[in-house]
């Protein structure tokens, strides 16, 4: 809890694993609130369920949008990464049970991040439970344990409640992003705009808690 006992401000980020720019977004993010109390938590999104079919980069859109919008900011923010050659693109569901195994051992935070690394900049196959497997051995995450959890769809029924609370907060594009509970940024926003929110909505915590008035047993 920091000096105004307020406590921190909750940051939420819907984000897919097949998303690059919810990769472009950490840095912003991470930039904008290094010196701010803040409590960050990805919320899982898919774009494409399934059946819906994933895209293929041999397929004109993705170079195409690489091309345009993907490359020029990844340069912009120093970020390097590559369109995977992955084809067609995993589904992310077994990617988001594994968050949820994660979650619940204290690794949320490392989590996410590491799988978009593991898509954009490794070109590793997301989808295959192995390539999760060594990631959660990775963050030291029992592997076994975890392999055993995908297997049996232990974490199923969580990963659907994340969904629903995404169709909640009217999630439809990856990054969204919600500060405070009252400010929401959808796509890669800059790190001015994430600091300003926060900041935001640190004032409205701070005069919700009484901070500034008196109450009936004096000041």
């Amino acid at each position: 809890m920091n000096a105004t006992g307020a406590g921190p401000v909750g940051i939420k980020v819907w984000s897919d694993y097949v998303c690059p720019f919810c990769l472009l977004a950490e840095g912003p993010l991470h930039q904008a609130t290094h010196d701010l109390d803040v409590r960050i938590e990805w919320m899982p999104f898919e774009l494409r369920p399934h059946p819906t079919p994933t895209l293929r980069p041999e397929d004109e859109y993705l170079p195409a949008i690489w091309a345009r919008a993907v490359y020029p900011m990844a340069r912009r923010l120093g970020v390097d990464l590559t369109l995977p050659t992955v084809s067609p693109q995993p589904y992310t569901r077994l990617a988001f049970e594994g968050y949820q195994y994660a979650a619940g051992h204290g690794r949320a935070a490392e989590y996410t991040p590491r799988v978009l690394r593991a898509f954009f900049q490794e070109d590793r196959d997301i989808g295959r439970p192995e390539v999760l497997a060594d990631i959660a051995a990775e963050l030291g995450l029992d592997q076994a344990e975890f392999t055993e959890a995908l297997a049996t769809g232990r974490h199923a029924e969580a990963h659907r409640e994340a969904l629903r609370t995404a169709e909640a907060y009217r999630v439809s594009v990856a990054p969204t992003i919600v500060i405070g509970e009252r400010h929401r940024i959808e796509g890669v926003p800059s790190a001015a705009q994430i600091r300003k929110a926060v900041l935001d909505a640190r004032a409205d915590l701070t005069v919700g808690s009484g901070i500034d008035a008196c109450g009936i047993d004096g000041c």
